[in-house]
């Protein structure tokens, strides 16, 4: 495992890497990377900005920037972490999940207690680090939230995301960041914990493809399974109809458990069969947030 160095972010010259960086990663062309004045402005207003370092050059980062969030009757400080990404030669080395540890370690020291940002729920990778590794929450369901997107990961579906909660101070976060110590669950407890399966994706014979049934049976009891494609990237290059179909089935279920009362608080990436798995738990109330 090659050595990476994780650091703080300060001066002009590290907003310029980032935004090299996220040009080499998006390749979606000026639109889609933000400027490097635009970050520093962040930066120097209360936001925070990591890169992830092999010797001197830049290969991944994450930055956010302050925000507002209203809980119920009350207004607090949030950080809103607004980009992370690590370049194409370093994924699969641990560098998000490095980068997120750092990034919560310095929010603390803020005094904020909740971090906010979006993510794709159908991108399987992302779901497992954000919600199960980092047990960050989600009840909040975004439609097309960035519009039509074009560059080369994004272009020609919706840009449904979820917007999920991770709460600094809780057990539940210290929990899931000490790896070597925490429980994890698998498909089999709560299977053995009765979990409801609101529908079950039917195989295309000829191309093996997951495909989305025509109906779902609405999420109800204590805990509820929904299951996604773990190859999304690969079935939006490859049937992009398909990818939509997906698209359209997954924002259905979520939106109607969010609107009666589910969480999203685990996500299983299961590699007992042949093909691997992904699905997420939701859980009726908010009592797994702390």
């Amino acid at each position: 495992m090659p050595h990476y160095g994780i650091r703080l972010l300060e001066s002009p010259e590290e907003m310029r890497l980032i935004e090299r960086l996220s040009d080499d990663i998006w390749r979606g062309g000026p639109l889609d990377v933000v400027p490097a004045h635009i970050i520093l402005a962040f930066v120097h207003n209360g936001g925070l900005a990591i890169g992830a370092f092999q010797d001197e050059e830049m290969v991944g980062f994450v930055f956010g920037f302050p925000g507002i969030s209203k809980i119920g009757q009350e207004t607090r400080i949030k950080l809103c972490s607004h980009q992370m990404g690590v370049h194409p030669d370093h994924r699969g080395k641990d560098l998000g999940f490095m980068l997120k540890k750092a990034q919560w370690q310095m929010v603390r020291q803020q005094g904020i207690d909740q971090i906010t940002w979006t993510y794709d729920p159908l991108l399987s990778k992302n779901a497992y680090l954000n919600i199960a590794r980092l047990g960050a929450v989600c009840n909040t369901y975004k439609r097309n939230e960035y519009g039509d997107m074009v560059d080369e990961l994004n272009a020609g579906v919706a840009s449904d995301r979820f917007q999920i909660d991770w709460w600094t101070h809780t057990k539940r976060v210290s929990q899931r960041l000490d790896e070597e110590n925490r429980t994890v669950l698998g498909l089999r407890n709560y299977q053995q914990a009765g979990i409801q399966v609101p529908y079950t994706p039917e195989t295309d014979s000829n191309s093996g493809l997951l495909r989305p049934p025509s109906k779902f049976t609405s999420p109800s009891g204590s805990l509820a399974l929904v299951e996604i494609p773990t190859n999304f990237q690969t079935l939006r290059e490859t049937d992009i109809s398909l990818a939509r179909d997906w698209r359209f089935f997954t924002r259905e279920i979520f939106e109607e458990g969010f609107s009666t009362g589910y969480l999203v608080t685990d996500f299983i990436y299961d590699r007992s069969q042949k093909s691997p798995r992904g699905f997420y738990i939701l859980t009726k109330g908010e009592s797994t947030i702390s």
